[in-house]
């Protein structure tokens, strides 16, 4: 459920996919990009972040989703830099380890957060040696200044708090705040990230924070989003609806059952560098963690459990690493 690719840039999508469109709506409709992880796991995710013109939503930087699928998963000990992860599984059980010492198990309900800082490694397994079925939620969030610099840490939290929308519609606050309600995760810049579920012919208005954009991912079954005075937009799974800031609500409504997870916040403090599994400001940073990585050097610890096995780094593109700026 972590990175495994290492995209100088965002990818523009397939020809085959429908170009992003927003309508006359100022909003955004985004198709997450299906991106084989290859090798061994034989596995393969959608990618809905970064996009070439969208890059963030806030300090989100990332999220892909990881099945559903019958699979083994076996990610070996892999640095991060300058980034939270933020696992939100849908299915199956997935066992973590990192380099502050965490052994866990990653499941259905509950939020399994870890925040990098200047540096920390991880690996993630499935139960048992057969195929089981996965599916999850990975995002990333980029660590503001004050923050990225600091000590590796890692947090699970079972116990989320819920806001009741009306009648068949409900959230789980995974992070930040939403409907004020707060998450008990910690959190470095204003954000949201929250599971809404949906019944059969609801008809719910979803609070916003005028100031931040946010983005809308269809998880499962489909969404007919009424941004005020505008057209609606479906958005189903594998789908991002981005709105800017100025929206201080949308409404929501269903045919059947559907499941929605709203990520946003305050636009981030400045652009970043992205490369692998790194999150940084300058070409240096990325190219200095790298090498850390392939030298073995304490900046990364040692995941709890494991020997010498390791994921190496992939090599570097043959172009300097520029901030990922976004086109819209």
């Amino acid at each position: 459920m972590s990175r495994w690719d290492a995209e100088a840039a965002p990818a523009d999508a397939s020809a085959d996919v429908p170009p992003a469109t927003g309508r006359d709506t100022g909003v955004l409709l985004l198709e997450a990009r299906e991106v084989p992880l290859g090798g061994l796991r034989a596995m393969r995710v959608h990618r809905s972040l970064p996009q070439r013109q969208l890059p963030m939503v806030g300090a989100w930087c990332f999220l892909d989703r990881f099945g559903p699928q019958s699979t083994v998963m076996r990610v070996e000990p892999h640095p991060h830099i300058g980034l939270q992860t933020v696992t939100w599984p849908l299915a199956g059980e997935v066992h973590h380890r990192d380099t502050v010492g965490s052994d866990v198990i990653v499941r259905r309900g509950a939020l399994d957060l870890m925040t990098s800082g200047a540096g920390i490694a991880h690996s993630e397994y499935s139960l048992g040696d057969d195929p089981i079925p996965l599916d999850a939620l990975q995002l990333w969030v980029a660590l503001p200044e004050s923050r990225r610099h600091g000590p590796p840490a890692f947090e699970q939290h079972e116990r989320l708090p819920l806001v009741t929308l009306g009648d068949g519609a409900e959230a789980t606050v995974v992070m930040g705040s939403f409907a004020g309600t707060a998450s008990p995760a910690s959190v470095y810049t204003p954000i949201v990230g929250a599971e809404l579920r949906l019944d059969a012919g609801v008809r719910v208005r979803l609070p916003l924070e005028r100031a931040w954009e946010h983005g809308l991912a269809g998880v499962s079954g489909t969404v007919r989003v009424h941004p005020d005075g505008q057209d609606a937009v479906d958005v189903a799974p594998q789908q991002l609806l981005y709105v800017p800031p100025g929206a201080a609500g949308v409404e929501v409504t269903t045919d059947g059952p559907a499941t929605l997870f709203l990520l946003g916040g305050e636009p981030f403090e400045s652009d970043i560098v992205m490369w692998w599994n790194f999150v940084g400001r300058t070409h240096e940073e990325i190219v200095e963690a790298r090498e850390a990585w392939e030298a073995d050097s304490d900046r990364f610890g040692h995941v709890v459990g494991h020997g010498a096995e390791r994921v190496p780094a992939p090599p570097l593109p043959g172009v300097r690493l520029t901030r990922r700026r976004r086109r819209i």
